[in-house]
């Protein structure tokens, strides 16, 4: 439909050179047809056989396809030239180069569609996005595949070793107890993935509801309980019962915190403390996790939200984390309009962040108004 229109717009005037047109179409016409490939999802311009703009979108020079009133990419000009020859529509995909532009080169899908005024539609799709999910995709398949081989490439070889020990009481038990290890390593990953899988969903709020800040809080706490207690380290809340309240998903925001608290209880030393505490910032909530461990080299801070990113691979191996339990922490904050900061120093231990806007209606739920 909007094509049609702008087609339309400059339909009936006559095919001669481009040389000669440009005078004859107020600026309140072009202004019009701007507008018009402006509504147009992709970079759009109307361009003449001599690669003269007549009228583009307003993102056409900041993507570097226009330069003064010209079209501006080599492999641009000549699918022009080529569809003003043939008379067809013409399409390629090609990398536009931003001259003076910091973002660099972008991969673009260009098609050029000659018009029966003389002019043409050149259209370029931005395929940077698009490249960039297919990469992160096969990274994140990559990465799965090698994640899974590793638990059950153990359990393989333990299954053969039990077998190798039944003679020996001792061994085979040594070798069972390994592969619970490397199952519940195994369940784990799964449980994360599906959990991972969920919150980055289409749809990864539908239970929302008010949820206080301490219940999150209680749960998140309560369900380390026994892990705290095994490595002998002190959880101490701080937080006020009637912080407020949080809109959103109960249980993704307790897996949010508890994911926190877990890093935190096993990447601290035996016998030190955790301290988790909530408070109000303008119109933010606020729930800090802090633990004394060794803190996070200032270098991998940028990626340690990053999915299988881990700082010491060899310390995750040990304690079973998955390398996806920060990732599950930063969609869980990204899907309640918030966010997950990070102070670290080496030594000193490490503070989390999690910042969440502030349900302004908790007052009149908890008092039984709407």
């Amino acid at each position: 439909m909007i094509i049609a229109l702008t087609v339309g717009l400059i339909a009936g005037r006559s095919a001669r050179p481009m040389e000669e047109e440009p005078s004859k179409y107020p600026a309140d016409q072009i202004a019009a047809l701007s507008q018009i490939l402006d509504v147009l999802p992709d970079a759009a311009a109307l361009v003449d056989a001599s690669d003269r703009v007549l009228a583009n979108s307003s993102n056409c020079a900041a993507m570097g396809l226009i330069a003064a009133d010209r079209l501006a990419p080599v492999e641009l000009r000549a699918l022009n030239r080529e569809a003003h020859r043939t008379g067809e529509t013409v399409s390629r995909d090609a990398t536009i180069c931003r001259n003076g532009d910091s973002m660099g080169d972008w991969e673009a899908r260009l098609q050029v569609s000659p018009l029966e005024s003389g002019y043409s539609l050149v259209l370029a799709q931005d395929l940077s996005e698009e490249r960039r999910l297919n990469d992160v995709r096969r990274d994140f398949v990559a990465n799965v595949s090698h994640e899974l081989k590793t638990p059950v490439g153990a359990l393989s070889l333990l299954a053969e070793a039990v077998q190798a020990a039944d003679q020996d009481i001792a061994q085979a038990r040594h070798f069972a107890s390994r592969m619970q290890l490397e199952a519940r390593r195994l369940t784990d990953l799964i449980a994360d993935l599906v959990e991972l899988s969920r919150v980055q969903g289409d749809a990864p709020l539908r239970n929302s509801k008010p949820v206080q800040v301490q219940d999150i809080i209680n749960e998140a706490v309560d369900s380390m309980k026994i892990s705290a207690e095994k490595r002998g380290i002190q959880v101490n809340v701080a937080s006020d019962a009637n912080i407020g309240s949080i809109f959103g998903d109960e249980a993704q925001l307790v897996t949010a915190l508890r994911n926190l608290v877990s890093n935190a209880i096993n990447y601290s030393p035996e016998g030190t403390k955790v301290g988790v505490g909530a408070r109000r910032a303008g119109e933010q909530i606020e729930i800090t996790v802090t633990d004394q461990g060794p803190g996070i080299p200032e270098q991998d801070q940028a990626r340690i939200f990053e999915r299988f990113y881990r700082v010491d691979p060899a310390r995750s191996r040990e304690t079973g984390g998955t390398g996806l339990g920060l990732a599950i922490v930063k969609h869980v904050c990204a899907n309640h309009g918030g966010d997950c900061t990070l102070w670290s120093r080496e030594g000193e231990g490490s503070t989390f962040t999690l910042h969440f806007p502030i349900y302004l209606n908790s007052q009149n739920t908890e008092n039984g108004g709407e």
